[in-house]
């Protein structure tokens, strides 16, 4: 009922991915997801090393004999990064779909393909996935400004970037943000989207690894609840609104350095 390009690209039941988060994404979640026919996806940067990816995909490989992927961030981050290192632990591990994010993938795409992984690319701008195709990943994920994480420097919606990514494109465009049901799963259908990423969605199901009490805040959240933080460092986050996240607000308007930013 629900076949695409991204459907049998994956070699998945349903075009619902589950968004990489950081602490979140994990074996238990990434495993019910996948085994539910969708694409769960693990968070390498949750593991300070590739040697805990590894072992984190055995354990993944344990739950599930489904498809699932792998996210690279090529953000910027407090520590140094082994990203070769990850890239080659999930070959080793026999993964055959990588996520990247960030920066252009370009460096790092001659070892994958010749791995035979398939390579989603996330961006927050049509031009960078109009890049990520040149460079030849397979699908692109595009992420509007109702996304949590960091969903660009732009503030263009996907109601808007979703059909423009559609028409620019060849490849499969997969959309991201604001997505939590089958109604937005529908509409980003209609607008051309071959699947649909889901981020926050996933937080509150029962496999993730998400404390009751941050459960029932999220579910109890309006739709104002949330404020853009980092916009000064030029990686715009959505977070929820909360006395650290508007003080990081306040620093960022009188001009805080990086350095200043880091402790909260």
């Amino acid at each position: 009922m629900f076949k695409t390009r991204i459907t049998e690209m994956l070699g998945i039941e349903y075009p619902i991915i589950q968004g990489a988060m950081l602490w979140l994404s994990r074996a238990e979640l990434v495993a019910a997801v996948s085994n539910a026919g969708g694409l769960g996806i693990i968070a390498s940067l949750t593991f300070p090393t590739a040697k805990e990816l590894r072992q984190e995909i055995k354990k993944t490989k344990s739950m599930t004999d489904k498809p699932f992927a792998v996210n690279v961030a090529l953000l910027p981050t407090m520590r140094a990064v082994d990203y070769e290192g990850y890239i080659d632990v999930a070959i080793e591990e026999g993964v055959n779909i990588i996520e990247t994010a960030g920066r252009s993938p370009e460096l790092y795409m001659n070892r994958l393909k010749d791995a035979g992984v398939k390579v989603i690319h996330k961006v927050a701008r049509v031009k960078d996935a109009k890049t990520a195709e040149r460079v030849g990943v397979d699908a692109v994920t595009i992420v509007g400004f109702e996304a949590a994480g960091h969903p660009g420097m732009d503030d263009v919606t996907s109601l808007v970037l979703i059909p423009t990514s559609v028409d620019a494109m060849r490849i499969p465009v997969i959309a991201g943000g604001g997505i939590a049901d089958a109604r937005g799963f529908i509409a980003a259908l209609a607008l051309g989207a071959e699947g649909v990423l889901m981020g926050t969605r996933f937080m509150v199901s029962k496999e993730c690894a998400l404390h009751p009490k941050i459960v029932q805040w999220l579910l109890q959240a309006r739709e104002t609840d949330t404020l853009i933080i980092e916009r000064s460092i030029k990686n715009a986050a959505r977070v929820m609104k909360t006395a650290p996240a508007q003080r990081v607000l306040e620093m960022e308007k009188k001009g805080a350095a990086l350095e200043q930013l880091l402790p909260m």
